[in-house]
């Protein structure tokens, strides 16, 4: 990349946690120790788990209520200004995304996907789950997998990654289906192991020697993509660490009751020539896994990413006219307009928030475009339209702001925010 390349900072987790419940500090995790400046944090988080606790009350549960892993995230990353963006949950897999607060206006289409793998595509036991997004002017997928296991299912994995490449579409003009977009970020539990004609105690002798190029001649992942099975034009960056399954529960020492193999692993593919103004790049900054986490038999592996986004282009969105003050227990109003081709389409709404929100499911109270009081541009008010919140709305002094949301069936769009802005009640 060059010096007058724009570039977007992307921060990768995956980990299976194997139906346990956040006991370690997860700031290390995140890589958060790391960065010295707020310069350095990366733009997004895309944090994919696997095995997410998902008896039948955990599910209902997460309905209203977030999982444990989600919320623990949360709570760290918003002390650095992110956003929870999405969350897409299938059974035991869960993918989420954070996003740095000065980009959320700036994120349009985003859609969710998922397919079920499991007993013949007939369960989520095992699957994938995705999340997709224009940004900056280019578009990005993210895909979180858990698949097949055991050592001699080979063909298994190969038929799983090949359903989910089937039935992962999306309602979104150019970009119906993964390969369709610009960046694809496939990653999880791929449960990849070593081909046949090592023991485990052949294995573990490589391991203590540090002699992981040996192993990784046996790896099935590596076989399949050189084969074209399955993975074409997907890279992978070189594994330095030693592999990330089976461990001991609460140790940093293997259980050799399954042979070690890399089953936790972060690929990606660009179509780097989509475009004639600018060419596409990836450029990887370290991929590793983190020993020290113990709670799981498997090991967390992360890897942060730059990525070449294009020059700003004109977005369509909402601006929001200037707030002074709304009032405790009375009727508020906001006025906006649209800008670009932006228009208000059914399912728009514009939600209250407390400033300080750190997930968009955070709103108070919503109020749908052009339902209940409403009041339509006209010429004399320079396009702006009005909308009303009841004097339920604001029930407590604070700061507070609103978001216009577009909402077209599945697909998400934040397309304007307003400043921060008090409410208090009204002196007598």
């Amino acid at each position: 990349m060059t010096n007058t390349d724009q570039i977007l900072k992307l921060y990768f987790v995956t980990w299976n946690v194997a139906a346990k419940y956040p006991e370690q500090d997860l700031s290390q995790l995140l890589g958060l120790n790391h960065f010295t400046t707020s310069n350095q944090l990366p733009d997004i988080y895309i944090i994919g788990l696997q095995e997410v606790k998902s008896q039948p009350q955990n599910i209902v549960l997460d309905i209203f209520f977030e999982d444990p892993w989600t919320k623990s995230f949360r709570e760290i990353l918003k002390e650095f200004d992110y956003i929870k963006l999405k969350t897409q949950r299938l059974q035991g897999l869960v993918l989420n995304i954070f996003c740095l607060r000065k980009h959320l206006t700036y994120i349009r289409s985003i859609a969710t996907q998922y397919t079920k793998t499991g007993f013949g595509g007939m369960w989520g036991n095992k699957g994938a789950i995705s999340i997709r997004f224009n940004l900056h002017g280019v578009n990005i997928c993210l895909i979180n997998v858990h698949l097949t296991p055991h050592d001699h299912l080979l063909t298994d994995r190969i038929a799983d990654y090949n359903a989910i490449i089937k039935e992962h579409l999306y309602n979104i003009p150019n970009t119906t289906n993964i390969f369709f977009h610009d960046y694809i970020f496939w990653f999880g539990d791929l449960n990849f192991r070593l081909a046949d004609g090592l023991t485990v105690t052949d294995i573990d002798v490589l391991i203590k020697k540090n002699r992981l190029d040996i192993l990784l001649e046996k790896d099935q992942l590596r076989r399949v993509i050189a084969n074209n099975d399955a993975f074409t034009g997907f890279f992978e960056e070189k594994i330095t660490f030693p592999p990330t399954y089976k461990y001991e529960f609460g140790s940093q020492d293997f259980d050799f009751k399954r042979r070690p193999s890399w089953t936790d692993r972060i690929l990606y593919k660009v179509n780097q020539d989509t475009y004639s103004d600018i060419k596409l790049k990836v450029i990887q900054n370290n991929y590793r896994s983190h020993c020290n986490y113990v709670q799981s038999d498997h090991k967390p592996v992360t890897a942060d990413f730059e990525i070449i986004i294009r020059p700003p282009l004109f977005e369509n969105g909402v601006e929001f006219s200037s707030i002074s003050i709304w009032y405790i227990d009375e009727e508020n109003a906001v006025s906006f307009k649209f800008l670009g081709n932006a228009k208000c389409c059914n399912g728009d709404w514009i939600g209250l928030y407390h400033e300080g929100f750190s997930s968009l499911d955070e709103y108070i109270v919503y109020e749908y475009i052009r339902q209940g009081k409403f009041e339509a541009a006209t010429e004399s008010d320079l396009d702006l339209e009005t909308i009303y919140f009841s004097d339920t709305a604001i029930r407590s002094p604070g700061m507070y702001r609103l978001a216009y949301i577009a909402q077209h069936g599945d697909i998400i769009e934040i397309l304007g925010m307003s400043v921060a802005f008090p409410g208090y009640r009204r002196q007598s």
